[in-house]
């Protein structure tokens, strides 16, 4: 079995659960880490024209305050991940804006989703040593995106109904505007 077939997809309900603090860091959690990573990189293996860019803990079925975000987006030859264990945005500061998002767990579809364009962090990191993280741009949003994962949140929840917000990949990699009514019918919304 392919480890991205451990990654949970809209509509289970299981990503609508809030994840639990994580309290130890035992041989469970470690291979959940493991688990998070594979998973990301065999999706991405899978999609030519997307990088697989972070992983929550709970898309792979596990409800563990864990996110896992790659070291470098732009080469996907860098496979390795930074993880941060019970993360918390401290402070989220800066423009909000508007830019696209995907997920792992939300097949096919993309939105302009507002997120603040700075944000500062605090969690352990895989060894159980704090860490504190300031990110701005990309990173900040993908600090978002993730936290909200945990939180039983995703990005189509943030611009659910804004009929123009919604996006799919074409076969060449370019994002198309989506028709509302095929959005509706994909069952991301909760119901």
């Amino acid at each position: 079995m392919s480890k991205k077939d451990l990654i949970i997809a809209l509509p289970s309900e299981s990503l609508r659960a809030k994840s639990r603090k994580v309290s130890a860091i035992t041989d469970e959690v470690r291979k959940v880490i493991k688990d998070m990573k594979a998973a990301t990189l065999d999706w991405e293996a899978s999609r030519p024209h997307e990088v697989g860019v972070a992983l929550a803990a709970i898309q792979i079925d596990q409800p563990y305050k864990i996110i896992a975000i790659r070291n470098n987006f732009d080469n996907k030859k860098n496979r390795t991940f930074s993880v941060f264990i019970n993360p918390q945005i401290i402070k989220a500061e800066g423009d909000v804006s508007e830019d696209f998002e995907g997920c792992l767990s939300v097949k096919d579809i993309y939105g302009k989703v507002p997120r603040f364009s700075r944000v500062r962090m605090k969690a352990l990191n895989e060894n159980g040593q704090p860490v504190r993280v300031r990110a701005e741009g990309f990173l900040a949003r993908v600090i978002q995106h993730e936290v909200d994962h945990l939180n039983g949140k995703l990005f189509v929840d943030l611009i659910e109904g804004k009929k123009e917000a919604f996006y799919r990949l074409g076969e060449e990699g370019k994002l198309i505007s989506m028709d509302y009514e095929d959005v509706t019918k994909s069952h991301i919304f909760r119901t």
